[in-house]
């Protein structure tokens, strides 16, 4: 398999049609990247222009792009992390969307799904609503090492940070979302313990 640094040298050459391989290699990832990204501002709908625009940024810097200071990977994480961030500070209503995150969420009707899966589907909910509160950065370093499965030197280049720097994030939004489900979780256990008698 032609490698990303192999790809990127030929369409500097000039065979710029070896970029659409990079963008298939990368486009469902930075996708679901962006995703989580906008997800707390209810802005999803934009998700795919924000990767279109990302991957069109990453070609037009393609020339300076040098791999000996970073994956081709973690330069695009880097590029969709400040497209998303730039397009939320143009968004003047973004104080809207915050606002609207705060809202319970439509319930599910119980008559079509079995108990576990509902479970399921509630404890899911519960997990994303915690991730969606934690501050940008944790959110971010959370989802890039948890979802992406980024090592902790990659979160570092693209939140411009050290690696320790990203393990007190990871630290300190693993131990919130702890907190946020906690009660959630005692409920669980006490729910269960009634329904052993």
């Amino acid at each position: 398999m032609v490698t990303d640094s192999q790809l990127i040298r030929e369409i500097k050459d000039g065979r710029v049609e070896c970029y659409a391989e990079l963008i298939n290699r990368y486009e469902r990832r930075i996708l679901a990247f962006i995703l989580y990204m906008l997800k707390s501002y209810h802005m999803e709908d934009m998700a795919e222009d924000l990767a279109q625009e990302t991957f069109y940024k990453a070609f037009r810097s393609l020339q300076s792009f040098r791999d000996v200071e970073a994956s081709f990977s973690t330069w695009l994480y880097t590029i969709a992390r400040n497209t998303v961030l730039s397009e939320l500070r143009k968004s003047r209503n973004s104080e809207v969307y915050l606002e609207d995150s705060k809202q319970q969420p439509a319930r599910i009707s119980v008559d079509r799904l079995p108990e576990q899966e509902l479970l399921r589907t509630e404890r899911v909910h519960l997990v994303r609503q915690a991730i969606n509160k934690l501050p940008e950065k944790q959110r971010t370093a959370l989802i890039l090492r948890e979802y992406e499965q980024l090592d902790y030197k990659e979160i570092a280049v693209i939140l411009d940070s050290t690696v320790s720097s990203v393990k007190s994030l990871l630290f300190r939004a693993r131990h919130s979302i702890k907190q946020q489900l906690e009660p959630y979780m005692l409920d669980a256990q006490f729910d269960e313990a009634e329904g052993m008698r």
